[in-house]
C-alpha cells in the first residue's frame, strides 16, 4: 500500500510527487520535525525565470536557495566516514557527501546535473539505509514537463536530456539503485514557475504594435 496520500494536497498539485517503500508514512511518523521542514520549504519555495535564466557557472541559484533554506534549519551537508573490517585490517569506504542531512532524514537536490549523478545518489541511500544510518532519502529534481519553458525562454539547450530530471530518476528507482532505502521523489512542475522577466522575443513579437499618436490621444 503506498503512503503518497499523506503528501499534503498543495504540495502534490505543485510537484510530481514519487514514493518508493513507504517514505512518506516514514518521513511523517518517524521524522515528523524534517517532515515539517521539507513541507514548508516547498511550499514556500518559487522557479523564478530570472533565476533559471542566470549564467551558468557552479551551482545554479535555485539549488543554493533551496540548500540554503535547509542549512537554515540545522541540515548539514555531511559525509559519512564508513569502513569495511576484515580480521584486523580496516579499509576506509567513505561516502559521497550527502547535500543536506539532519536527523535520520538525507536529502538530495538533483537539478540540473549529468544523470550519472542520481546513480550516485541512490547508491549513497541503499549504502546508508543498510548501515542504519538513516531511515529514509529524499530526491528533488524537476519535472521533465519543465523543458517546454526552458525552449520558451531561450534556456532549452541548457537543459538535455541526459541531464537530471524526473523521467531519468524514477526508473533508476524501480531497478533497485536504492535497495531497500524508502526513496521520496519531488519534482518541481510548470505549476511552480514564476515569470519575473523581461519578455522573450517570441513574446515581444507577439506583442501588438501601436500607432504613437493613437497612444498621445489615448
Amino acid at each position: 500500500m503506498s503512503t503518497e496520500h499523506l503528501i499534503p494536497d498543495d504540495l502534490r498539485a505543485l510537484y510530481t510527487c514519487r514514493e518508493w517503500r513507504n517514505a512518506t508514512g516514514i518521513l511523517q511518523t518517524a521524522c515528523p520535525t524534517e517532515w515539517a521542514e521539507i513541507v514548508g520549504i516547498l511550499r514556500e519555495f518559487r522557479l523564478l525565470r530570472s533565476e533559471v535564466s542566470a549564467a551558468g557557472g557552479g551551482r545554479s541559484p535555485i539549488s543554493r536557495g533551496l540548500d540554503g533554506k535547509f542549512y537554515a534549519l540545522d541540515w548539514e551537508e555531511k559525509q559519512f566516514k564508513t569502513s569495511i573490517k576484515i580480521d584486523e585490517a580496516e579499509y576506509e569506504s567513505p561516502t559521497h557527501k550527502v547535500d543536506c542531512f539532519k536527523g535520520r532524514v538525507a536529502l538530495e537536490l538533483e537539478w540540473n546535473n549529468k544523470d550519472p549523478f542520481f546513480d550516485r545518489d541512490l547508491n549513497n541511500f541503499r549504502l546508508l539505509f543498510d548501515l542504519r544510518a538513516i531511515d529514509v532519502g529524499v530526491i528533488i529534481t524537476r519535472s521533465s514537463s519543465l523543458q517546454q519553458i526552458f525552449n520558451a525562454i531561450g534556456k532549452g539547450a541548457s537543459y538535455g536530456a541526459s541531464t537530471t530530471h524526473d523521467s531519468k530518476l524514477w526508473p533508476k528507482i524501480e531497478g533497485g539503485g536504492g535497495g531497500g532505502c524508502p526513496i521520496l521523489v519531488f519534482a518541481i512542475t510548470p505549476a511552480l514557475y514564476v515569470d519575473d522577466g523581461p519578455p522573450t522575443p517570441a513574446t515581444v513579437a507577439a506583442m501588438p504594435i501601436v500607432d504613437p499618436e493613437d497612444d498621445a490621444e489615448a
